[in-house]
């Protein structure tokens, strides 16, 4: 299969049929084998029996995998990638305020050499107050925390190569984070602007409560792209300035008894030179049980620390 299209459904029953054609009128000249992978999210307003009805008249193409309840967008996303057979995975909505008619321009841009293509939602059809301005300022904390800069990680419509999004699980919120992740084992990204459509049927799913989510999953994401394989360099570089500053501060304290004959015990810098000596010899021994857990994932289940993007031998790619 040369091409998944992955897409979350929940109570979009209304938007379904018109999605399904504007799929196939946008791939119908496309010279690749397709899927599209809808993923039920526990639907409530009949979407699952149309979808079954989907499945039965269009077998060749549609593929529906129905949850027992509503687990929420990142779920069905990551059971949408372990379905999926294609070589490339395209993540859409369901709710056709993205484009299917994009698709084509962005396997074009895969064919250039990118492993990722995001969509840029440039002139968005939301509420300029509850859906845009958060977004934006989202778009702006990601792309400076995580240093990969992208306009609109929320925009749904992206499309991966399989090779750079099948190492990860995905937890939480973290289906807008998939770009750090394939950043983090060297995935070429390319941003591109694509049609945003005002939403015709039923309302958002989403408000402004994922706000705090994001953020949290971000704090999770930095870690796991930037410390997972070496957390004895988050730990310990914490726990050494800890400890420095308690010996500084216990230093101080002898000086000042030396030559000042101030006591040491009654001064509030002497608790808080011993409790910043503790943690930061702590936080040492958490770095260094970090390290053997993370030894024992790598190797008790041969997990590779790198990615290979190819291998030559004897002139040919393997």
């Amino acid at each position: 299969m040369d091409l998944s299209i992955v897409i979350p459904v929940y109570n979009e029953v209304e938007s379904l049929p018109l999605l399904q054609q504007s799929i196939h009128a946008a791939l119908k000249d496309l010279k690749r084998s397709w899927e599209v992978i809808y993923v039920d999210d526990g639907s409530r307003d009949g979407s699952v029996d149309l979808l079954t009805e989907m499945a039965e008249q269009d077998a060749g193409h549609v593929v529906v995998v129905e949850f027992r309840r509503n687990f929420g967008q990142t779920t069905a996303i990551a059971a949408g990638i372990d379905h999926a057979l294609g070589d490339v995975i395209v993540f859409l909505d369901a709710d056709m305020q993205n484009d299917p008619a994009d698709i084509p321009m962005i396997l074009g841009k895969l064919d250039e050499g990118y492993d990722v293509v995001s969509g840029w939602r440039k002139d968005r059809e939301d509420n300029a107050l509850t859906r845009n301005l958060p977004s934006h300022m989202a778009n702006w904390l990601i792309s400076n925390v995580t240093g990969v800069h992208l306009h609109d990680y929320g925009c749904t419509l992206k499309a991966y190569r399989r090779e750079v999004i099948t190492g990860f699980k995905l937890y939480g919120e973290m289906h807008r984070f998939v770009p750090v992740y394939a950043s983090s084992v060297g995935a070429k990204i390319l941003e591109v602007p694509v049609r945003h459509h005002a939403r015709k049927f039923g309302k958002s799913k989403y408000g402004l409560e994922r706000t705090m989510k994001v953020v949290l999953d971000l704090m999770a994401v930095q870690f796991l792209t930037k410390a997972a394989n070496k957390p004895i360099y988050l730990f310990g570089g914490g726990g050494i300035a800890l400890f420095a500053l308690g010996f500084l501060g216990m230093l101080f304290l002898a000086v000042r008894k030396l030559f000042l004959q101030i006591d040491i015990l009654t001064s509030p810098i002497f608790i808080i030179s011993v409790m910043a000596a503790m943690t930061g010899f702590q936080a040492i021994l958490m770095g260094l049980i970090a390290e053997l857990l993370v030894r024992t994932y790598h190797e008790s289940q041969q997990k590779p620390t790198y990615t290979v993007r190819k291998v030559l031998r004897n002139g040919k790619r393997e």
